[in-house]
């Protein structure tokens, strides 16, 4: 899917020596976020990444002080397998931290992966409805340049009118299905957030900066996206 060069992404980006100084970063820009929208809003509404890279991030807040009773949890994508499943983003969020802080239960809004592709989109859909923008959306990026449950050649949300959330029936990583918030709802924010590390993203990092149409290309928020990537990744590619 082309992204539409009229609303080309602004990108900023931090590079940051290894990734325990991207973990340290992460967390001082969620917290930061988090006290900003607190202040003003009296509410923080953030949107977790799935995968590897931010297990450590989560980690670390577990033990940071913030109002979390002013906190509101979403995802930008789940996988559709049974619930408590440990692959599962919400699984793994709750483990290592959001079962260790006092956020309100009913301010936790997981996918319900476990009940199929198109209801687990409907249902989480309809959660949204009353969402206006989110106040930050964490995001990784895939050795193919994925984001979320965004693939290179599937749908990805970004035409006029498109969904906030799709169904993801033929993922090319398992499981098949999933569910991901498209690229135009996850563009609805204040800030956004990705967090790349690892050798095997130096190719994705590079084709991004070369402008490659891909699916973290295609999330527009109106303030641009910021990037925390480790530095040697954005060192030339070495065929």
């Amino acid at each position: 899917m082309a992204v539409d060069s009229a609303a080309a992404q602004s990108c900023r980006w931090h590079p940051l020596v290894d990734e325990w100084a991207l973990h340290d970063a992460a967390v001082e820009a969620i917290l930061a976020s988090a006290a900003q929208a607190i202040d003003r809003r009296g509410q923080f509404h953030i949107v977790l990444a799935g995968g590897n890279t931010p297990r450590g991030i989560y980690q670390r807040l577990r033990a940071a002080q913030s109002d979390w009773s002013a906190w509101h949890i979403y995802f930008g994508d789940e996988r559709c397998l049974p619930a408590g499943d440990s692959a599962l983003n919400s699984r793994m969020a709750a483990e290592v931290w959001l079962d260790w802080v006092p956020i309100p239960p009913l301010q936790m809004h997981p996918i319900a992966g476990e009940l199929g592709a198109l209801a687990a989109a409907q249902a989480c859909a309809e959660a949204l409805r009353s969402v206006g923008d989110f106040d930050l959306v964490l995001l990784g990026l895939g050795e193919d340049g994925h984001t979320a449950s965004l693939f290179p050649h599937h749908q990805w949300g970004v035409v006029p009118g498109s969904p906030d959330v799709l169904a993801v029936f033929d993922a090319p990583k398992p499981p098949p299905q999933r569910v991901s918030l498209s690229a135009a709802r996850l563009g609805r924010a204040r800030r956004v957030l990705f967090l790349v590390s690892g050798d095997a993203k130096h190719r994705a990092v590079a084709e991004w900066r070369a402008g490659k149409d891909m699916p973290a290309r295609a999330i527009r928020p109106a303030a641009g996206v910021d990037v925390l990537v480790e530095s040697a990744l954005l060192l030339p590619l070495v065929d």
